[in-house]
């Protein structure tokens, strides 16, 4: 019955249904949202080991240093989307 699993027409198949449900102008959008999270979750993942190396070489000290401010960044060249973790949120200002 499944002797061969998917073979190539049965990709070509799926990436026809994928356009005709999606349309072509919204699949780089899709894609790129993707790529953004993906990154994200790498750094936010990154940023989670280095706190626990952290507080286990803190066990050992007594005195620990002040933690760096973390900025999330999307991708590398948006500053739109980069922010500080820890955002103040002072509205008087503007």
């Amino acid at each position: 019955m499944l002797r061969n699993g998917l073979e190539p027409w049965h990709l070509l198949i799926l990436v026809v249904v994928i356009l005709l449900v999606f349309g072509s102008k919204k699949l780089p959008d899709m894609a790129r949202s993707l790529g953004k999270s993906a990154r994200i979750l790498k750094s936010e993942a990154k940023a989670m080991k280095e706190e626990g190396k952290q507080a286990y070489a803190g066990e050992s000290s007594a005195e620990e240093p002040a933690p760096a401010q973390r900025t999330i960044q999307a991708s590398p060249g948006d500053t739109t989307s980069s922010r500080p973790v820890n955002e103040p949120t002072d509205t008087t200002q503007r």
